[in-house]
């Protein structure tokens, strides 16, 4: 795991245990403050040693920061500026594909640094199984947590191929963490038939768009949220760079809106977006609407 030390405002050498950025480090836009300074700290989790389809999710973040200097960093859907945003971007972990419970506990490690320093930890994928070493940490720190599930697929296997650990299962792995009526996924227009069975008794499914968000979001109130993006929530018209597209997805804006919505009115704590695999579109769209998605949502948690 990356370790930087850097200079504090007094001159003094700082260390606060996180893979600081250094002069040299690609960032996504302004996320450049202090590490005294910064509520956010965005790292990536570069892993897709568990993808069932197509690889390539591990370039998901490096694609994220370099695309992001083709976009502003103002929004004008929010009036607001990331040159304003108080966001450290940190790089990526360095992450052994060899051992995937050694990934979990090193994004796990990360997290929990992060959350322990009084500050968001924001995680750009890779697999979608990166969410579970997240959210075990965010679970330590906040008990009484939920999830508020966007993608694609239900992700509620017990097992892919009977192997537990995979990214067709992080939603189950979850589940096995906190119990019934936790989790809310919206979006969802994949699985199998025994997640969909399995599924109606143990978390709340909404099946493929954002109705119901709002209410969610009001029945949490102020409960502790960790919230993940799969970016394949999109319709593969339009997100075309993910190693398994589902058509039938939402639009662009329409997701947009809905995680503006979440990261500005539930109380999300971490957060995460991943399953961008950009050599599938070399048109760059897709990464383009992955960086304006993350700004959005930073600019949103940045209150």
């Amino acid at each position: 795991m990356l370790n930087f030390e850097y200079m504090g405002k007094d001159g003094g050498r700082v260390n606060p245990g996180l893979p600081l950025t250094s002069a040299n480090k690609e960032i996504f836009l302004e996320c450049d403050k202090d590490f005294e300074d910064a509520r956010i700290i965005l790292f990536g989790a570069p892993f897709d040693g568990t993808t069932s389809y197509r690889p390539g999710t591990r370039f998901g973040s490096s694609a994220i920061r370099r695309e992001s200097f083709g976009i502003e960093s103002y929004s004008p859907y929010l009036d607001r500026d990331l040159m304003d945003a108080l966001v450290l971007d940190c790089g990526d972990l360095e992450l052994c594909f060899g051992d995937t419970e050694a990934v979990l506990e090193d994004i796990d490690r990360q997290t929990w640094a992060v959350l322990e320093h009084g500050k968001l930890p924001f995680m750009l994928g890779g697999e979608h199984l990166v969410t579970l070493g997240a959210f075990r940490a965010a679970l330590r720190r906040y008990g009484d947590i939920s999830i508020i599930h966007f993608d694609a697929h239900a992700d509620l296997r017990e097992d892919y191929l009977g192997v537990a650990l995979s990214h067709a299962c992080v939603l189950r792995r979850c589940w096995e963490l906190v119990g019934d009526d936790r989790i809310h996924q919206f979006g969802i227009r994949s699985g199998d038939r025994e997640e969909f069975r399995w599924g109606r008794g143990h978390v709340h499914t909404h099946r493929f768009d954002f109705d119901g968000l709002e209410d969610t979001v009001t029945a949490l109130a102020d409960r502790p949220v960790y919230f993940t993006v799969d970016l394949d929530v999109l319709d593969p018209s339009v997100f075309p760079g993910t190693g398994t597209p589902e058509p039938g997805g939402v639009s662009f804006d329409a997701l947009r809106q809905a995680v503006t919505y979440v990261c500005s009115r539930a109380n999300v704590v971490a957060c995460d977006v991943n399953e961008l695999s950009p050599h599938y579109d070399p048109s760059g769209i897709s990464a383009m609407a992955a960086c304006k998605i993350v700004r959005e949502m930073l600019l949103a948690l940045n209150k």
